[in-house]
C-alpha cells in the first residue's frame, strides 16, 4: 500500500478492508453518533465502506442513543458480538454501558471512555490521569466531535470525533469522522476518515489521513 487514497482505487470498498487486513486485525473506532437525537442517519459514503465481517474488533465512546444503532453496531463484528464495546456517553439512557472500558487487542491494552466525565473536558494532562488510571497504551475518549491522534511519551491518544457529524452540545457543526486502526503485535496503523466538502466537484468526499505507532520506536505521520 502506497498511500490512503489506494483504497479508493481498489474494485470495491469490500476490496479497500481486504488491503487494510494486511496490517492487522482491523479495529473500528467511532463515536457521539447521537441518533436520531441530533441526526437521523449515518452518513452514506461511510456505511459502504463499513462491511459487516471485515471488522474484528468495535470500540464506540458513546452517545448511541437508540437500540437500533446499538444493533447495527453490534451486526458488523460477523459472529463474534463479544468484540463490540460500548461505554456510555452523557446522552445514552442504557445503563447497562460502562463508564470506561479496558480491552487487549494485539499488544495493546486500551481504555475507552466518553469524555465528559473529565474535568477539564478534552484537556490533554486530564486525558493523560485517566490512561494512567486505567494503565493503557491507547486511550480512546469522545465527546468534543472532533478527531484527535496525539502521541505523548510512547503513550497514544485517540478522539474519532463524531460518526455523523452531530452538532456538540453548543450547537457547533462538526465534520463527520471515524477511525481504524489495524494492529499487529506492538504496531498499530491509524486511518482517520473525514467526510469533507470537495469544492472542486461541489460534494462531500471521504478524506483518509495515515499515521503509525509503536510501542517500541517513534511515531510516524503522513
Amino acid at each position: 500500500l502506497q498511500s490512503p487514497a489506494d483504497f479508493f482505487s481498489a474494485p470495491s470498498e469490500v476490496a479497500n478492508l481486504e488491503i487494510m487486513q494486511d496490517f492487522g486485525e482491523l479495529v473500528l473506532v467511532l463515536g457521539d453518533l447521537c441518533i436520531p437525537n441530533r441526526k437521523a442517519k449515518l452518513p452514506d459514503e461511510f456505511k459502504t465502506l463499513l462491511v459487516p465481517g471485515k471488522i474484528k474488533h468495535v470500540l464506540c465512546t458513546g452517545n448511541v442513543c437508540s437500540k437500533s444503532m446499538d444493533q447495527y453496531l453490534r451486526n458488523l463484528v460477523v459472529g463474534n458480538a463479544t468484540n463490540v464495546h460500548i461505554v456510555r456517553g452523557d446522552m445514552d439512557e442504557n445503563k447497562a454501558y460502562p463508564e470506561t472500558k479496558v480491552v487487549k487487542i494485539g499488544g495493546f491494552k486500551i481504555g475507552l471512555c466518553h469524555g465528559h466525565q473529565l474535568v477539564p473536558t478534552a484537556h490533554v494532562e486530564s486525558l493523560l490521569d485517566l490512561q494512567r488510571k486505567l494503565d493503557v497504551d491507547i486511550l480512546i475518549t469522545g465527546h468534543t466531535h472532533e478527531t484527535e491522534v496525539y502521541a505523548n511519551d510512547k503513550k497514544y491518544l485517540i478522539n474519532p470525533g463524531s460518526v455523523t457529524g452531530a452538532s456538540t452540545y453548543n450547537g457547533k457543526e462538526c465534520t463527520p469522522s471515524f477511525i481504524l486502526m489495524a494492529i499487529k503485535g506492538d504496531n498499530v496503523v491509524t486511518f482517520v476518515y473525514e467526510l469533507k466538502f470537495d469544492p472542486n466537484t461541489n460534494e462531500q468526499k471521504v478524506k483518509v489521513s495515515k499515521s503509525e505507532f509503536s510501542k517500541s520506536e517513534d511515531t510516524e505521520y503522513s
